[in-house]
């Protein structure tokens, strides 16, 4: 790197905190600094979502994934399919009852619904699941900046961490969104840069092609079940356990419901998740693709992989140095592009884990506040700007904490989108299972969920430990149920009167009419997304 891409970066980052500087100005409450006043376009708010979830996927995991990964190849386009199915479940069962309610934490709503007990380990769960997770975001492009600026782990991890939170902290969901849109830019342009320079040297698209090995070529898997055959990237539990994953995430994690509770009303949230459900897959065929382009060049140039740092992995019961495939990306750009070239890239990068890390330090900052501080604490009667400057501490604090986390993260799995992925898998099930209870059962209580919930949790956690057959993927699925079904079963065990009215919390014939699924315009986007997600099917059965 020279000064051209230092001062690309160096503008970038100042850029950033200009920007969070002067959207903190316009922040007077909690509710401007969590939800944005409910002002929020629905399409930056579509834009953030996706941002978010993709991250440092799109450049670090995704492309070693494809290229590298024993199993991988695009068998993870499989997780796709699941989107658009996953946003109409959300669209008509959840997120209308949390808009309707006016919550700023999802899991007052459970509270509303069932009690304190389900509202506390669910935000709690969520925290901890969360942050651990970002804490390998964090990890990964921490090696990227290791490997680019020749500097120490432990530093690299304090550059990044810095800048996001002293942003974040300052600027609020509102920064968040709007620094998410740009940073989404900024990671398409790095990935299609990248591509177009990888094709070329490896001697065009034919060649490309041609080159990749063919059996990762192939994008759909139908041999396996993943239920202890060990075909975790089989096609059954990735339909089933991306459906249930995608719903847990999109419409159960504060990270993301919380940016679409910042929009003006219910019909502009379900505008961003059909915008979400459909601009999703084109981006994942783009980093895709990368991966197949470094994937090529590194057969056809064998000296690349002696470029990549090493990582010590125990093989056989003998430690061995292996290449770290989650920097190919970068070291390909830093070995093979022009200056300038190389700032814009380490840019998209620096963009890639802080649409992750500022999402998630606001959304934990939210429930922190909203769940455990503005309930327990003895001091109840706050004005909004000693609230705006608890919000901001309360941020600041898990800036720290998942700073912390990410030197700790690293061997979960070689590669970083599993590795992610498979951290939320352990709860999301569990999560999505409270809320189930909560809204299509009337005889579900406090007592029953809590206890269903740590169930689903507990059989996942000895499911990584004790049987690593059954793929992951299906851990989504497992807890659910479990969830659900020993919730239910306590709760008719363990009866609690209540006189409350619990028809608004519920789905019943009321809520349904009033939340629009009977409206044309909303029954035609929903067959839509029905319809898109045949056309990415007909897409990968045609890619072989």
């Amino acid at each position: 790197m020279n000064y051209l891409d230092w001062s690309i970066i160096i503008f970038y980052t100042a850029g950033l905190l200009f920007l969070s500087y002067r959207l903190g100005k316009t922040q007077f409450s909690k509710k401007d600094y969590y939800l944005g006043g409910n002002r929020i376009h629905w399409l930056p708010v579509s834009i953030s979502t996706m941002a978010t979830q993709l991250s440092t996927n799109s450049l670090l995991g995704a492309p070693a994934f494809v290229a590298f990964s024993l199993g991988g190849g695009l068998l993870w386009l499989q997780y796709e399919l699941a989107v658009p199915l996953a946003m109409i479940f959300i669209m008509i069962f959840l997120v209308p009852f949390f808009k309707k309610t006016g919550v700023i934490s999802i899991y007052e709503f459970l509270e509303l619904r069932l009690g304190v007990g389900s509202r506390t380990l669910l935000s709690i769960l969520f925290q901890f699941i969360v942050a651990f997770g970002t804490g390998v975001t964090i990890y990964g492009i921490s090696l990227v900046l290791q490997t680019v600026l020749g500097i120490p782990f432990w530093t690299a991890v304090l550059l990044l961490g810095v800048v996001t939170v002293i942003y974040d902290t300052l600027a609020g969901i509102k920064g968040v969104i709007v620094s998410d849109v740009i940073q989404m830019i900024i990671l398409v342009i790095g990935i299609f840069i990248v591509s177009y320079y990888a094709v070329n040297l490896s001697g065009g698209i034919i060649n490309v092609f041609n080159t990749f090995p063919a059996d990762r070529l192939k994008a759909l898997n139908f041999t396996g079940h993943g239920l202890g055959d060990n075909a975790t990237f089989s096609f059954l539990p990735m339909l089933f356990g991306g459906f249930f994953l995608y719903v847990s995430y999109y419409g159960c994690n504060q990270t993301q419901v919380q940016r679409q509770l910042a929009t003006r009303n219910i019909n502009d949230t379900k505008k961003s998740l059909f915008a979400n459900g459909i601009l999703r897959f084109p981006v994942v065929l783009g980093y895709m693709f990368l991966g197949i382009t470094i994937s090529a060049y590194a057969i056809t140039h064998s000296d690349f992989l002696g470029l990549l740092p090493t990582r010590e992995v125990l093989i056989n019961g003998a430690i061995e140095h292996v290449p770290n495939y989650n920097t190919a990306v970068p070291a390909f750009v830093l070995h093979y592009l022009p200056h300038g070239i190389i700032g814009l890239i380490i840019v998209a990068l620096f963009s890639a884990a802080m649409s992750s890390l500022d999402s998630t330090l606001n959304s934990l900052s939210a429930t922190t506040v909203q769940d455990v501080i503005g309930k327990f604490s003895k001091k109840k009667n706050r004005t909004a700007r000693e609230e705006l400057i608890l919000s901001k501490l309360v941020t600041l604090f898990w800036g720290i904490v998942i700073v912390t986390f990410s030197f700790f993260v690293g061997g979960i799995s070689d590669s970083i989108i599993v590795s992610i992925n498979k951290i939320g898998s352990l709860a999301n099930g569990s999560i999505l299972g409270a809320f189930i209870l909560a809204i299509f059962t009337r005889r579900a209580n406090d007592r029953g969920t809590v206890v269903g919930v740590l169930s689903g949790f507990i059989v996942n956690l000895l499911l990584w430990k004790f049987v690593p057959s059954v793929s992951w993927l299906w851990w989504n699925v497992i807890g659910c149920l479990i969830t659900v079904g020993t919730g239910y079963i306590i709760s008719l065990i363990f009866k609690v009167k209540t006189v409350k009215n619990i028809d608004g919390y519920i789905w019943n014939k009321t809520t349904r009419n009033e939340y629009s699924f009977s409206h044309r315009q909303w029954r035609i986007r929903y067959i839509i997304l029905i319809g898109y997600f045949l056309f990415m099917l007909l897409i990968m059965s045609l890619i072989k």
